[in-house]
């Protein structure tokens, strides 16, 4: 007879915990009402109670719930339920749904997703400006490298003129010198 009631009240709680399953909605009410609060904490702590600060925090809450519309999915247990959203290629649990409540991620954890996210984005915004700083070195470099095979183009054309010009100099000094031999030849010729 134990057994049997014990059967019997199983039975009805899984009945039960599979009438009461919350809903994707629920779960995205549950989680908006966290993910408000938590900015509220947050913007009150940095910056204060005033217009701008108030404009920013729906801002912010907007868009989570528009990101949380577009990738947040469920799994169903029959018995419960949990939702879920994939960062870089895993899983994150962010809800679990039973007994018609649902139970959403503490302030903690949510915080430290915003921080990885923004450790994320700056570590992305520090590479990008690396890259950049490469690419500036390196068009640096190639001009560099330019102007000094420009300087050694223009070396190399002036020592060509100046090695013309010389051996232009040798040819008339040796005209000269030929002519010179070529009248004392012609002058001994007459005394001769």
């Amino acid at each position: 007879m134990k057994k049997l009631l014990a059967i019997v009240i199983v039975l009805l709680v899984a009945v039960l915990m599979k009438m009461t399953v919350p809903d994707k909605q629920a779960h995205k009410e549950a989680m908006m009402e966290a993910v408000k609060e938590f900015v509220e904490e947050e913007v009150e702590d940095k910056f204060g109670d005033n217009v701008l600060s108030n404009l920013g925090q729906n801002v912010v809450v907007k868009t989570i719930e528009l990101a949380l519309n577009s990738k947040l999915k469920m799994h169903d247990y029959l018995v419960l339920n949990t939702t879920y959203v994939r960062l870089k290629g895993e899983e994150q649990m962010l809800s679990l749904g039973m007994f018609g409540h649902v139970f959403t991620f503490d302030k903690e954890m949510l915080r430290e997703k915003l921080e990885e996210s923004l450790k994320a984005k700056e570590e992305a915004a520090n590479e990008k400006e690396a890259a950049k700083m490469n690419a500036r070195e390196l068009k640096k470099l190639q001009k560099e490298q330019r102007k000094r095979e420009k300087e050694l183009e223009k070396e190399q054309k002036r020592r060509e003129k100046e090695l013309a010009k010389e051996q232009k100099r040798k040819e008339k000094e040796a005209r000269k010198a030929q002519k010179e031999k070529e009248r004392e030849a012609r002058k001994k010729a007459k005394e001769a």
